[in-house]
Formats: structure tokens, C-alpha cells, sequence
């Protein structure tokens, strides 16, 4: 059997459903085995663990009020423009809803990130160049 033949006769056997083929044609055989049923790594048990500490209503009452500007992609933040450049905005500084607060590099662009609201800048929550995540708190803002 030509190797050409050969190719096309797996190819063949690999887009049906057969799970075994064997052909024989002189002192020559060809034996084909698929296995169509994958096989799956165990699952693994979700654990889930409630701990209540009491100290969470003193910070949730710091917090009331507050607002939180988050990050709407995964990428790597960047605080300013450029390596050299003065950050866009600093803890302490007014800011107006529109205001770029940083950028998030996803897939080699880059995307500003504007605040959504007025206020000042209570608190910025992660560093420059850090691996941030969709929905990740980015700055906290203290409305006006």
C-alpha cells in the first residue's frame, strides 16, 4: 500500500466513528485503535469556609460613602504615561468623572482607565506595573 493511501485511509478512519480498523493486503497489515473516550482529570472538591470576624463593621463604616473606581479588564496597570512621566493621580488630588487615573495594558494595548466619578482621592489601591484583575479595586474616591 502507497504511503498516500495510507494517509488518507486514517484520516478516513479519524473523522468516523469507528474506534478500530485493521486491512491486510498481502504480508502487509495496517491496525488502527482511537480511543473515543477522553479521559478527564478528577474534578476537585470545592471548600467552602465562612470566617466572621468583628472587626468587619469598623471597616465597613470607614468605608460607607466611599466610592470605588474598578478595573474593567485583566492586564498590568500602569500609574502614568511613561517610565519618567509624573503619575495621573495621586492620593489627595480632585478629580473630575472622566479623568484618566491609569492605564491597563490588554494584549500590547493600552487602555485608559477614566473615574467615573468627582471627588477626591482617598486611597490608590495597587502599584504600578501590578497584574490586575476584571473587577479589581483600583482607587478609592471620596465624593464631594
Amino acid at each position: 500500500m502507497e504511503m498516500e493511501n495510507i494517509i488518507k485511509l486514517i484520516q478516513t478512519v479519524s473523522e468516523s466513528s469507528l474506534t478500530s480498523f485493521k486491512y491486510t493486503e498481502g504480508d502487509s497489515s495496517l491496525s488502527l485503535e482511537i480511543n473515543r473516550n477522553p479521559v478527564y482529570p478528577q474534578t476537585p472538591e470545592i471548600q467552602v469556609n465562612t470566617v466572621v470576624t468583628s472587626g468587619k463593621k469598623e471597616e465597613e463604616n470607614s468605608d460607607a460613602g466611599k466610592l470605588t473606581v474598578t478595573s474593567p479588564m485583566v492586564g498590568t496597570f500602569y500609574a502614568a504615561k511613561s517610565e519618567g512621566s509624573d503619575p495621573y493621580i495621586t492620593v489627595g488630588d480632585v478629580i473630575k468623572k472622566g479623568q484618566i487615573i491609569g492605564i491597563v495594558e490588554a494584549m500590547k494595548l493600552m487602555n485608559e482607565i477614566e473615574s467615573a466619578y468627582d471627588g477626591v482621592v482617598e486611597a490608590i489601591l495597587v502599584k504600578n506595573k501590578d497584574m490586575i484583575e476584571y473587577g479589581q479595586a483600583l482607587v478609592r474616591i471620596r465624593p464631594l
